[in-house]
Order: structure tokens, then C-alpha cells, then sequence
């Protein structure tokens, strides 16, 4: 157990030393306030302040983790070898830069409760992000943060044996639609047609009646082609269902289709299944509660996984929201349209509530790579490219990937084509040593 003494343990404090340490790099911590009881731990041990001690393994500390509510903070980013850091040590202890107060700036979201502008769904842009802004939205900066402190403490302690942690992937298959053209009733059929032929465009016409007479296979059913991979693989995909009414966000399927609950028990078989939470549900909790049981209730088990419509996320509303619901994951944290890690890591992480100063149960897998993201790269060999990058980002550091694909993605047709390509990339990515 790595001991850490500190003259005030605040909840920041353990919260993201427990990160670093225990979940990034699978050692134990625990802290302490009396200098007699650090001078007798005989194991890896630190200090964390503003002074050392002596001439122990020490951090000198930044002011934002013994704080409560937020703060105006002064950001000078520098390079630091091949990333970068902020709240700068100077030249006192084992690390240039404080990166427990960094990283707690980046897992608590700290940035998304200030002053920000907003997209037209009202969601956080990457763009207002200081990763974009200093260009290190694309690394696990956390992870790699915390194997620069694995490094220095293996320094300071040879004989200790750290754990080694595997890369791994969790894919997320979102559903929107579970079909392009079926079970959408007869009035959005007719809608759809005429919707069609208004835009003259009569291949649209042709195909969607060539599928509902059964002579033409729906290109959203994707579904026994995901199943056959999940079957291949030991990593379990996570299957998302829009189960909420049709609106003007959210054009799914009616839950009271008895085919569309049989295709979501029948991939419940063999995937895990979560909820896709419905636009109006991110800010109703009615509404979200209604859509929460009615998955239980199709599903036959208590919902564990939500990913919120068009992957908003109003902090901290939005969580405390599933917390409330006893909802014990979410996969909404992630930009559509950039490639990186919105909260600066490829370690599954406890949402901090730093209104209420305290560490939830709330366990965020963020999502790395959406499957739009792609779609600025217009050449196959390109996309390749770009995912092949990302992958080799969190192999570094042992993380976990999480790329969100839909399940049109595998129709593999127009601006789709070669998506399955790139899905296979993924599955094979764990399978290298």
C-alpha cells in the first residue's frame, strides 16, 4: 500500500489518489495526517503539500484539491516531454507538475460547471475544452500522468513490484432506429414516402417498399452480423435502445412493437443491453424513470448502462439524475464529432459531484471515438489511420478503448462503406501482444 501523508484529507484528495493509484495503476493508498505513523510505514510511501517533511518521495501540492466550489484558476500549459502538464511545481519534489490537482481538474469536469458556450443541443464542445486548446485532447494525459508517478515512485522504491494491467476494449453499439424502414407504422411509412418522393429521390421510394415486401433486407438490420462477431470475441458489446416516444429528436421505434422487444431480448441473449435515454429524458426525470423501468421490464434485470440521446451530458444534473435512478453506469462523456478523451483518460472513473464535494457511485466509462468522427477522413486508408493512432494512444498506457458505433454503421452502405473494416481493427487490437 502506497501511504500518503498530507496535513488535511479532503475528499478531492482521496478521491483522485484513488484514481491514480488504485485504478489506473492497481496499487492500494491510504492516507494519513500524523507524521509518526508515515515515518513507520515501511512500503512505498509520499508526502502531499506544500512542504517537505524531509527528504521523503514528495508532490508539492496545488491549492485546488484542499478547496470547495469552484474558483477562477490561472492556466500556464507547458510541454513535458512528449505531453504536456499545468499547475507547475517549480523545482520542489519528485514531479514537475502537480498531477493529482490536474487530473482532478480534467475527471471532475471542472471546466463544463464555468461559464461555456454551448452547440445547438446545449452541449459541451470540444472546442471549449483546454485539451483542444492546448492540443492534448487526443491523449490519455491521466493515464500517462500517472505512469510518469509509477515511474518516479519505481525510482525512489526499486524493490516495489507494481502490478501490470492489460489493454482492453468495450465496444458500444448505440440504436437509435433499430430499423431504417420496418415496424415504423403506417403513417410515418406514408410520411416517409412522401417525404421521399418531395426530394425526388425515388431510389429511397424503391428501396423502402422492396424491404417491407420482403424482397430487400432493412440496411439498419445489422444484427445478426454484431451477434456473430460478439460470438468471437471475449469482450462483451453493449448494446444502447432508444425506447423513448418519437419526437423531433428522437425517431425510434414504438416499445409497444412486440417484434422490436423480441429483437431486444433475442441481442440481450448474447450482448449486454442498456438504455439510450431520450432527449427529453436528459432533463425530465419522469420521464427518464418511466424509460427505466420500461427496459427492466424488457430486459428482465435491473439496468445497469445509460448513454444519454446525442451524447448530452448537463453536469451535474444529468448524473445525479441516474444516481437517484440507482443507474450504476453511463457512456454519454465523450464529442461526436472529435477523437480524444473528453475527461483525459481511458480509466473508467467515479463521477465527483463538486457541488455537493463528494465522490458517487456513479461509475463514467468515457467514450474515445464516436463513429461520425471518422467521416472527416475521406479515404479508408485515412480512417485506418486515425483509429489505428488512437488505439496505439491507450495501448500505452494499458487503458481501456471505448468507440461507439451504430448499428447502420454496418450496413456498409454509402459514407458506411468499410465501417466493418474498422470494427474488426478494434476487436483485433486486443488480440495483439
Amino acid at each position: 500500500m502506497l501511504l500518503v501523508y498530507t496535513y488535511k484529507i479532503t475528499p478531492r484528495v482521496k478521491y483522485i489518489f484513488k484514481h491514480i493509484c488504485t485504478r489506473v495503476l492497481g496499487i492500494e493508498v491510504g492516507f494519513t495526517t500524523t507524521i509518526e505513523a508515515f515515518i513507520a510505514h515501511d512500503s512505498l510511501k509520499m508526502s502531499y503539500g506544500k512542504q517537505a517533511l524531509g527528504k521523503e518521495f514528495f508532490v508539492k501540492s496545488h491549492d485546488i484539491l484542499f478547496e470547495q466550489g469552484l474558483s477562477d484558476i490561472d492556466f500556464n500549459v507547458h510541454d513535458w516531454d512528449d505531453t504536456k502538464g499545468f499547475f507547475s511545481t517549480g523545482d520542489k519534489g519528485a514531479l514537475p507538475y502537480d498531477i493529482f490537482a490536474s487530473s482532478f481538474y480534467l475527471l471532475s469536469r471542472y471546466e463544463e460547471y464555468l461559464p461555456h458556450v454551448q452547440d445547438e443541443f446545449g452541449r459541451f464542445i470540444a472546442t471549449e475544452s483546454i485539451a483542444f486548446k492546448y492540443g492534448f485532447l487526443q491523449q490519455p494525459i491521466v493515464d500517462i500522468w500517472a505512469y510518469k508517478f509509477k515511474d518516479a515512485l519505481q525510482a525512489y522504491f526499486p524493490d516495489f513490484v507494481f502490478p501490470i494491467k492489460q489493454y482492453s476494449i468495450k465496444p458500444v453499439i448505440d440504436v437509435p432506429s433499430a430499423f431504417d424502414y420496418r415496424l415504423k407504422g403506417f403513417m410515418r411509412t406514408i410520411g416517409g414516402t412522401l417525404r421521399d418522393i418531395f426530394k425526388l429521390d425515388f431510389k429511397g421510394v424503391y428501396m423502402r417498399y422492396m424491404v417491407l415486401f420482403g424482397l430487400k433486407h432493412d440496411p439498419f438490420d445489422t444484427y445478426k452480423y454484431i451477434i456473430n462477431k460478439q460470438k468471437q470475441t471475449k469482450h462483451k458489446f453493449l448494446f444502447f435502445f432508444l425506447i423513448g416516444a418519437y419526437s423531433t429528436y428522437d425517431k425510434g421505434i414504438s416499445v409497444n412493437n412486440k417484434k422490436f422487444v423480441s429483437l431486444m431480448k433475442h441481442v440481450a441473449d448474447y450482448c449486454q443491453v442498456g438504455l439510450k435515454t431520450s432527449f427529453f429524458a436528459t432533463e425530465n426525470f419522469s420521464i427518464l424513470k418511466k424509460e427505466k423501468e420500461q427496459m427492466e421490464s424488457i430486459i428482465n434485470t435491473a439496468l445497469v448502462a445509460s448513454r444519454q440521446s446525442f451524447s448530452k451530458v448537463n453536469l451535474p444534473e444529468s448524473y445525479r439524475n441516474l444516481i437517484d435512478l440507482e443507474i450504476q453506469e453511463d457512456y454519454t462523456m465523450g464529442y461526436t464529432n472529435h477523437i480524444g478523451f473528453r475527461a483525459g483518460s481511458c480509466t473508467p472513473f467515479l463521477f465527483y459531484d463538486l457541488d455537493y464535494e463528494v465522490q458517487t457511485p456513479l461509475k463514467v466509462y468515457s467514450y474515445h471515438l464516436m463513429d461520425y468522427s471518422l467521416l472527416k477522413n475521406h479515404s479508408l486508408l485515412d480512417k485506418k489511420k486515425v483509429l489505428n493512432g488512437i488505439i496505439s494512444e491507450i495501448k500505452k498506457v494499458n487503458g481501456e478503448f471505448v468507440p461507439v458505433f451504430h448499428n447502420y454503421t454496418f450496413s456498409d452502405v454509402g459514407t458506411w462503406k468499410g465501417f466493418k473494416e474498422l470494427f474488426n481493427i478494434i476487436l483485433d487490437s486486443s488480440n495483439e501482444a
